[in-house]
């Protein structure tokens, strides 16, 4: 997709990663509608967007009826249209499942799957009716590839955002709307300031900029996926295919270590 001209909106886009990518987007001549929760987080990445490009924004909640309809509704009116939507909203509680609450449980598979595929559905007639195509990109996650203790529920929800994404690729295929999957590994995110983990225990942190310039490459190119953490991230996925037991014994020798480094990261 050639992004200069597309009318592009972007759910978790007032921080992190997806304001990241709004602004490489912006900075390309895309016009993008930033979605979050927080009215003057909101307007603080509007305007920060503004002095590089074209640039609207809403403070919706996705996991409700409401808020999506108002997305759709904002990007009509404000866009005139919609040709990308980025499912980059997101939130992570890690833990032992058994202390995990169920209402933060609730909360993850609302936020990271439940509201992108809801409005992916509500989007669908928006991103057909597109001259020259539509897109969505899903930003899943390393650990959808690679599962890490304490992180049971995250995993499950970004793998199933990505299996979500895969199959959509599939059904839409041939109808002018490609599905693009995004893995980060960790990123120097808002979302990640609980978090203690570092690169001794497999966490080496990249700069939300460098993802973005490697989502908007993979835009470019009509790619059907974009993973991040380099070589030893590449390493660890191999080794999760042909030799599980053996990432299962590195896992264990990190397991205490690791849940004393993320037993306070809460992003909901």
């Amino acid at each position: 997709m050639h992004v200069q001209g597309k009318q592009v909106v972007i759910t978790g886009g007032s921080s992190g990663i997806g304001l990241a990518t709004a602004e490489a987007l912006v900075s390309k001549g895309a016009s993008v509608l930033v979605v979050g929760r927080r009215a003057a987080v909101v307007q603080q990445a509007v305007a920060r967007l503004r002095a590089i490009g074209r640039a609207e924004g809403i403070d919706a909640d996705v996991t409700t009826e409401d808020g999506r309809m108002r997305v759709l509704k904002a990007a009509q009116d404000r866009l005139g249209g919609l040709q990308l939507l980025m499912h980059s909203a997101g939130g992570v509680r890690a833990g032992r499942l058994e202390d995990t609450p169920e209402d933060d449980i609730r909360k993850m598979i609302e936020v990271n799957l439940l509201a992108p595929m809801l409005l992916t559905r509500m989007a669908l007639p928006m991103l057909r009716a597109c001259v020259g195509g539509g897109m969505i990109v899903n930003v899943s996650s390393g650990i959808a590839l690679v599962g890490v203790p304490f992180y049971a529920t995250y995993a499950a929800v970004k793998s199933g955002i990505a299996h979500f994404g895969e199959a959509m690729r599939r059904e839409l295929g041939g109808e002018g709307v490609h599905v693009m999957t995004v893995y980060p590994a960790a990123t120097d995110t808002p979302m990640m300031s609980s978090s203690d983990a570092g690169s001794d225990l497999g966490f080496v942190r990249e700069p939300a900029a460098a993802v973005a310039e490697a989502i908007v490459r993979g835009i470019e190119q009509d790619a059907l996926h974009v993973i991040r953490g380099g070589e030893g991230r590449a390493a660890m996925i191999a080794q999760n295919r042909n030799d599980p037991a053996a990432l299962d014994q590195r896992f264990a020798l990190l397991k205490p270590k690791l849940i004393e480094a993320v037993r306070h990261h809460l992003a909901l």
